[in-house]
C-alpha cells in the first residue's frame, strides 16, 4: 500500500473513531480560500464530516474535472485562508500529478508550488480535534483546487 494512501486511510479512520457535534457553527465546514500574491481563489469543499453529518464525495482530480486550472509561476507561495474560529488543529495536504500522489510541506500556513511546469491538483485536509479526548474529531474537511506551472 502506498504511503499516501495508508495516511488518507488512517486520517479517515480516526475521523470515524470519534466525531462530535459541540462546539461547530455553521450547517457545512467553512469555505477555505487559496491566496497567490493579493488574489484570493476559491477552494471546492470535497469529503466531510460536520455537525454529526458525514458527505463522501469524489477525489480532487474527479471534484474538479472540467475545472480552468490556476495558473501560477513557478516556485510560487501558495496561502489558505479560513474565516472561522477555531481554527482546525489539524491538517494534511496532498498533491497529486499524472496519477502521483505527494505530500506536501505546509509552513506558517503557506507551502510552494512546484518549479516544474505542469498541472496539479490538491487535497487539502483538516480537523478540528479535541484538545483532551484522544481520537475525537469535532469536525473535518478536504478542500480541493488545480493549479497550472507556466
Amino acid at each position: 500500500m502506498n504511503k499516501s494512501l495508508f495516511i488518507l486511510l488512517f486520517l479517515f479512520g480516526l475521523t470515524i473513531m470519534g466525531c462530535s457535534k459541540e462546539g461547530m457553527s455553521g450547517e457545512k465546514p467553512p469555505e477555505v480560500y487559496i491566496k497567490i500574491g493579493n488574489v484570493k481563489y476559491e477552494t471546492k469543499l470535497g469529503t466531510y464530516c460536520w455537525k454529526g453529518t458525514c458527505v463522501d464525495t469524489a477525489g480532487p482530480v474527479d471534484l474538479l474535472k472540467g475545472k480552468e486550472p490556476i495558473k501560477v509561476n513557478p516556485g510560487e507561495r501558495i496561502s489558505f485562508i479560513m474565516d472561522y474560529e477555531p481554527k482546525p488543529n489539524e491538517f494534511h495536504v496532498s498533491q497529486i500529478s499524472e496519477s502521483i500522489e505527494n505530500e506536501v510541506l505546509v509552513k506558517d500556513n503557506s507551502f510552494s508550488v512546484p518549479i516544474q511546469k505542469g498541472v496539479y491538483y490538491y487535497s487539502y485536509g483538516v480537523w478540528w480535534m479535541d484538545e483532551k479526548e484522544k481520537n475525537l474529531s469535532h469536525g473535518d474537511a478536504f478542500y480541493a483546487f488545480v493549479l497550472e506551472v507556466k
